[in-house]
């Protein structure tokens, strides 16, 4: 993202921290399940989840070094120089014994040119022992953790079989930053039942939190999912975005956003073939162009509604 000084993007807050060389995320899949999936809290997994839709090609292919070699092959033919965070990104990476995820995370410290851990979780998936253990690894090197807040509506996270309470992810966020370590969110924009309101009451509440970076993307709908099936069964209960409703949505929203949060992600792209809608066509810097454009022609910036 290249934000002008309109919003603080990603990269922004990787150069901050990395600035020496240029660093990119690796995802890695190791595996790991979640207590929506393994009956401890449900089955079939969130309303809206196929993992699949957002893992790269090179990933879930051997070992964590194996694919982190494989994930720096992809990238490295552009930017032979660059170093690299181990993206411990699908399902809920905290999710299994402590002496599992040590060896787990190790091992990618252990490869050439990483420098760093991000591991994304649920907010109902940390305990004292995981946390104590990462804000060891932070004194050596970088750690993050995100967490899927997704939304802070106890209604739409029942709805959506989420399996928490936003009182468990301001409890996780509080618990993570108290002991020195980066925090990320992610919110989905649009799920069942939430308005426009919503969405502000989202961004509101996160902003009071101590998060250093926010993912926001759109509401897909995947086919294999429950989420499709009742989506074909009651179409008029979902509202979904066109591409200048969305924008127009995310602006707003970044100026209730405090220019302390850099923002990661702001829609997302599933593979054609697993997304049932809304089918936009779009990557997410054409709307970063997008957004950028009207923020600018309005003269807005992010945060300038903050209070």
């Amino acid at each position: 993202m290249i934000s002008e000084g309109i919003f603080n993007d990603y990269g922004s807050y990787l150069r901050s921290v990395f600035p020496d060389f240029k660093v990119q995320k690796l995802s890695v899949n190791v595996g790991l399940t979640c207590p929506n999936r393994d009956g401890s809290k449900g089955r079939g997994g969130c309303t809206y989840c196929i993992n699949s839709s957002f893992s790269p090609s090179y990933v879930g292919k051997g070992g964590v070094a194996e694919q982190l070699e494989a994930g720096k092959r992809f990238f490295g033919r552009k930017y032979p120089n660059m170093k690299y965070l181990a993206y411990f990104q699908s399902y809920t990476n905290t999710y299994s014994s402590l002496d599992h995820l040590v060896a787990l995370y190790e091992e990618a410290l252990a490869t050439p040119d990483v420098v760093g851990l991000v591991v994304a979780t649920r907010p109902d998936c940390v305990d004292e022992e995981v946390l104590d253990y990462l804000a060891e690894v932070n004194q050596r090197t970088f750690v993050a953790i995100e967490y899927g807040v997704e939304s802070t509506l106890d209604k739409t996270l029942e709805r959506v079989h989420r399996g928490h309470t936003f009182a468990e992810a301001e409890k996780a966020i509080y618990a993570t930053t108290a002991r020195g370590i980066t925090v990320g969110a992610h919110l989905i924009i649009g799920l069942p039942g939430e308005a426009y309101s919503d969405f502000e009451l989202h961004i509101d509440r996160l902003a009071s939190l101590p998060i250093t970076t926010l993912k926001m993307h759109q509401l897909q709908i995947l086919k294999g999912t429950i989420m499709a099936h009742q989506y074909r069964s009651n179409p008029e209960t979902f509202s979904l975005f066109t591409p200048e409703e969305y924008v127009d949505v995310i602006c707003r929203l970044l100026r209730r956003l405090p220019r302390r949060i850099y923002l990661d992600r702001f829609v997302s792209q599933s593979p054609p073939e697993l997304l049932m809608a809304p089918k936009w066509g779009w990557k997410n810097y054409q709307f970063v162009h997008l957004i950028e454009r009207r923020m600018r022609e309005n003269g807005w910036q992010q945060g300038d509604l903050f209070l």
